[in-house]
């Protein structure tokens, strides 16, 4: 194999021009689960004119919301970045990859290391719904703010990341039964990113996600076999 290697422009760039499928995205006739997880693909090719009305991307948020997070504190914010000078911006923080541009809109996914402030915001809902006491609420939040509160930064951190990923995933697979199209990114300098887009610094940024109207299917899925992957009670 040879040693030759490329810069990170040139290797977050290159599938555009090796990637020679024709297809465009598959328009989904079922959109129960197992199809939209199958059919979901990485799409770095966008029909650039596409706009999305923001209540399509509002419905595509509300439902990647319903993932789950730590103590139910739901760390998650979103940039939705969707003026096109705001995307030329971006696009050399994010390697020149062109998706970014291209995409109807770009979503920041961050999270609040800081969420457990909202504990008791979150906790007095349920209990309002009568899914727990008063009492058991207040002990709840109580041993949120202290165990939360007292944490080091970087376990918050960790949690944050976490759940973002969570996030972003059900937001990738919301999109696709939609008939959007998605790629999560990680290849941008995320400290260029906080200062021009003015992130708060209790947000950390998890990954940016083109969104739109996908022009090319991208690459079919490639997975190691499930037995490589997988064992047993224990190793």
């Amino acid at each position: 194999m040879t040693k030759k290697t490329m810069s990170k422009e040139e290797y977050l760039t290159k599938v555009s021009e090796i990637d020679t499928t024709t297809d465009k995205p598959k328009e989904l006739e079922n959109t129960d689960f197992f199809t939209v997880a199958k059919e979901r693909r990485s799409v770095r090719q966008y029909d650039p004119t596409h706009k999305m009305d923001r209540s399509e991307i509002r419905e595509i948020l509300e439902a990647a919301i319903l993932a789950p997070s730590s103590s139910n504190l739901q760390p998650w914010r979103f940039l939705v970045i969707e003026d096109q000078a705001a995307k030329e911006e971006l696009l050399p923080i994010a390697n020149n990859q062109r998706q970014i541009v291209d995409a109807s809109v770009v979503i920041a996914v961050l999270g609040d290391k800081q969420a457990y402030k909202n504990a008791d915001r979150i906790y007095t809902q349920i209990a309002e719904r009568g899914n727990m006491t008063p009492e058991v609420k207040d002990m709840y939040v109580n041993s949120i703010l202290d165990n939360y509160g007292s944490a080091p930064e970087d376990r918050l951190s960790r949690i944050a990341m976490i759940d973002g990923g969570l996030v972003s995933m059900q937001l990738m697979l919301a999109a696709k039964a939609k008939g959007y199209d998605t790629v999560p990114m990680g290849g941008y300098d995320a400290d260029q990113f906080v200062n021009a887009f003015n992130v708060p610094d209790n947000l950390e940024p998890v990954m940016l996600i083109s969104l739109g109207k996908g022009a090319k299917a991208g690459f079919e899925k490639t997975r190691l076999p499930l037995e490589d992957v997988l064992e047993w009670n224990k190793y």
